[in-house]
């Protein structure tokens, strides 16, 4: 009985410390720490590279993070994480790992760099509360020609016609020539 009890105990206690552990992670570049998760947000540190990170909250290209104190958005591309990988014994067994594997003597682990990123799409609630920035819009609108214009450019630059056919087409003709 009192060895269940103290079993019990000491999962909860185990469970708790992996519970409260922040996700860490790495600048992978000197970054910028921004105020809100957009490239136009107040920088409010320049981080340099390998600047230890807590992350708080993932969202699509920005991560929340803890760094030195100070807390902001990272871009996601400028973030490494790394990875815990078990080496397996010279015996060629695994063992018998998992949470309690290295209390009980299972596999050693050892660090491993990774960087994975994944961005997501646009949801329906980003196009709702979408804020388009209608001065860049006209800047760039401003940059645009007429058909007149892009051909005369051409022919002063000596630009020639180039005619290329995508994959698919180039899969399909060549099927019909075998």
């Amino acid at each position: 009985m009192k060895f269940r009890t103290l079993l019990i105990a000491a999962i909860l206690a185990l469970a708790a410390g992996f519970a409260a552990a922040q996700e860490q992670a790495f600048t992978n570049r000197s970054t910028e720490l921004k105020d809100k998760a957009a490239a136009d947000g107040k920088t409010l540190a320049t981080l340099p590279e390998n600047t230890a990170l807590k992350v708080l909250q993932r969202s699509g290209a920005w991560t929340r993070v803890e760094a030195s104190g100070q807390a902001g958005y990272v871009r996601a591309f400028h973030m490494r994480f790394p990875a815990s990988v078990e080496s397996s014994g010279s015996s060629g067994s695994s063992g018998g790992g998992g949470l309690l594997g290295g209390i009980f003597g299972g596999p050693k682990q050892k660090q491993a760099t990774m960087a994975t990123t994944g961005i997501r799409g646009l949801s329906a609630e980003d196009f709702k509360t979408a804020n388009p920035d209608t001065a860049a819009l006209a800047r760039m609108q401003s940059w645009r020609v007429d058909n007149a214009a892009a051909e005369r450019f051409a022919r002063e630059a000596k630009l020639a016609t180039v005619s290329i056919n995508y994959l698919m087409e180039e899969a399909t003709s060549s099927r019909g020539r075998r």
